[in-house]
């Protein structure tokens, strides 16, 4: 099980908090949940159930009335109780277990039996992180079988590895007939095949499409119908076939095998996108540290500038300014050459007679 962020199982929880989960063979292969460590613990004593469905606010178990867990479940005021988990690791040979505190809401008969009753346990909290990721993937990849169904993801080496499909040689049995063919490119909607046959004996039959995945190592068998079929420019004798899946009969694995590749293009598709803003981001910042910053001057310019318009007046030039200072500095000195002495002024004395 790979390793979901808390972004991620927030998501989840918020999406998927009251989509219930129903216990079916498929699924509980799909998920690795292992039925036989399934128990519910109450009153200081723990007792075997069968677990009929979940969501992330409750689960519904199934007990027997003659049992010892009815008798501790169906006490008064409600019972706290405790829900163990058990899931195989589809990475490995280990398991996951993990307990859920929860407290009894309501317990009624089983499909009308006087033998069997169903609990619903109402969780106390949010369960554990492990439960959302694990059921948050399934609840997910059937969200995504819908939203993207027409999604091509084509074969390479790298697509093999996220797909964890173990080769792209496979079989298709059509007709009964088993013929080996190279797998181009799948989606949840179909498939496209190379294979040996005339295109005109291929077209509108039924065929099952048989794929080996890795983690867990499993072969699922995929049917649909062969909705067109050409040949090979320069080969008569292969074609390319393009397979529609009945979607009903879609396996689980599959829709999680494809879910979590599409989940993995999406991560680095957005931490490119990440990189490129970044990138963007520290350019303009070099360019304005850059760009000079104006000097005092220029920004009292301005200002004075900004101030006359406000209030009509008319500023002259920059280069007008050091003639007008000029004529301002003359004007004076002329004044002063052309004014008359003052009448009380003193005649100079006359030169001494012989």
């Amino acid at each position: 099980m790979g390793i979901a962020t808390s972004q991620q199982l927030t998501k989840y929880y918020d999406q998927y908090r009251d989509t219930e989960i129903t216990f079916t063979k498929d699924i509980i292969r799909a998920l690795g949940l292992d039925p036989r460590q399934v128990y519910v613990k109450c009153n200081g004593g723990q007792w075997p159930c069968i677990i009929n469905s979940t969501s992330f606010q409750h689960a519904k178990i199934i007990v027997g009335t003659k049992g010892g867990a009815f008798q501790a479940l169906a006490a008064k005021n409600n019972p706290t109780a405790n829900l163990r988990f058990c899931f195989n690791e589809q990475e490995g040979d280990g398991i996951i277990t993990f307990l859920v505190s929860s407290r009894v809401a309501e317990i009624r008969p089983y499909m009308n039996s006087k033998d069997l009753v169903i609990v619903t346990l109402q969780f106390a909290a949010r369960p554990p992180d492990d439960l959302i990721e694990i059921c948050g993937r399934l609840l997910e990849a059937n969200a995504n079988a819908v939203r993207r169904r027409e999604e091509r993801i084509p074969i390479t080496e790298d697509s093999k590895r996220k797909l964890n499909l173990a080769k792209e040689e496979c079989n298709v049995i059509v007709q009964s007939v088993p013929r080996h063919c190279v797998v181009r490119d799948i989606s949840f909607s179909g498939a496209r095949v190379i294979l040996i046959g005339l295109s005109q004996y291929l077209s509108g039959k039924e065929a099952i499409l048989r794929l080996e995945f890795n983690e867990p190592s499993e072969i699922l068998s995929i049917r649909g119908t062969i909705v067109a079929a050409d040949l090979i420019q320069g080969r008569k004798d292969i074609c390319i076939a393009s397979l529609k899946f009945d979607e009903s009969s879609l396996p689980l694995s599959f829709k999680m095998h494809l879910n979590t590749y599409l989940t993995a293009v999406r991560k680095v598709q957005l931490s490119a996108s990440e990189q490129i803003a970044q990138q963007k981001a520290a350019q303009e910042a070099q360019t304005t540290q850059a760009q000079p910053a104006p000097s005092a001057q220029s920004v009292a310019r301005a200002a004075v500038s900004a101030l006359a318009q406000q209030t009509g007046v008319v500023q002259p030039a920059a280069h007008q300014q050091a003639p007008a200072q000029a004529t301002a500095s003359q004007a004076p000195a002329q004044e002063q050459a052309a004014s008359p002495a003052p009448a009380n002024a003193e005649a100079p004395q006359a030169a001494p007679q012989a």
